[in-house]
């Protein structure tokens, strides 16, 4: 009897020790799987575009609203004006029904977020850049749009509004791409686009592709001119006649900035004042290469050969910080961290 009992004792003991085996076995396997899991899920996540998966066109402009960085607009060179209020998880089309489908820019008003400023017609220069007819306007976040002019411009450049006074807002026109004349310059409006003034204009040839606004005093403005003209046959990329302007008086008077500057032929001219400093001014020139001044313009060096084509890019944006710290709008955006 005694020695049954211990027989059964000790296959009750080998039991136990084969079931703790059996667990631990399992509880490593599964540990193990985890761990395999874990590493082939990671690996597997990837980043992806957010919005449409089918092929858009080309994004021309962006302006994120600075009380919402949830709210965002593009300005699509073919395809109008969309909107996300999600941080780009979904976009809304807002501006189908217009007079174009084609938008170079858009701007919020610094003082009032529901208030959009478009500018219709691709700001590029390439054979299928579409033209527009003038500049849009709406007070209620995209909803409705008003025409409010300089419909023979064609291509809009960029819009800068007056931070003191919502009504006062600048436009650089770019004007027609495959001819002369049309609504061409630097224009200006005081009665929220009821009436336009032209206060800077070169020629019928060269258009403006940008104009800016000191942060620190709305009334010194900077313009990039460009003169440009496309043929069927051939497309003249620059001329004597591009150049940056400055006006110290909101615009009533402009001097043409060439201390270090290239001269000749000139291409098309991107720039940004560094918010991080606004003594400091970035210009990347087409053909020439990019450039910065340290005096508001007063003078200039040549930092090194980098540009963009004319074409599509041509964009400088500068850090909003860092002072040294500037971005290349290309197919692929360019950093450059030492000025």
């Amino acid at each position: 009897m005694i020695s049954k009992t211990f027989k059964n004792l000790s296959l009750i003991a080998v039991s136990i020790s084969l079931l703790f085996a059996s667990n631990s076995a399992t509880a490593q396997r599964k540990s193990k799987d985890a761990t395999d899991w874990t590493e082939q899920s990671t690996s597997a996540l990837k980043f992806r575009e957010l919005g449409p998966a089918t092929t858009s066109g080309r994004i021309a402009d962006i302006a994120v609203n600075p009380n919402n960085t949830a709210e965002m607009y593009l300005a699509m060179a073919s395809s109008g004006v969309w909107k996300t209020t999600n941080n780009g998880t979904t976009w809304e089309p807002i501006f189908d029904n217009e007079g174009s489908y084609s938008t170079g820019c858009v701007t919020i008003d610094p003082s009032n977020s529901n208030t959009i400023w478009v500018g219709s017609g691709e700001n590029n220069n390439q054979r299928s850049a579409p033209y527009g007819d003038g500049v849009y306007v709406s007070h209620d976040g995209g909803k409705s749009w008003s025409n409010v002019g300089l419909k023979n411009s064609e291509h809009i450049g960029m819009i800068v509004v007056d931070p003191r006074d919502s009504k006062h807002v600048y436009v650089a026109a770019y004007g027609p791409l495959w001819s002369a004349g049309g609504d061409r310059g630097v224009y200006e409006t005081r009665d929220g686009g009821e009436t336009w003034s032209q206060i800077l204009s070169v020629s019928e040839h060269t258009g403006f592709n940008e104009v800016h606004m000191d942060p620190r005093n709305p009334e010194v403005l900077y313009a990039t001119a460009h003169q440009r003209r496309r043929h069927v046959f051939t497309y003249l990329s620059g001329g004597p006649e591009s150049g940056i302007y400055k006006s110290v008086d909101g615009g009533k008077n402009w001097a043409q900035l060439k201390s270090g500057l290239p001269g000749g032929d000139v291409g098309r001219i991107g720039m940004d004042i560094s918010p991080a400093n606004p003594d400091v001014l970035y210009a990347t020139i087409e053909g020439h290469g990019t450039y910065r001044s340290s005096d508001r313009g007063a003078s200039w060096n040549k930092q090194s050969g980098h540009e963009t084509s004319g074409n599509y890019y041509v964009e400088f944006i500068a850090h909003p910080t860092d002072v040294n710290t500037v971005y290349s709008m290309d197919t692929y955006a360019q950093v450059s961290t030492d000025g």
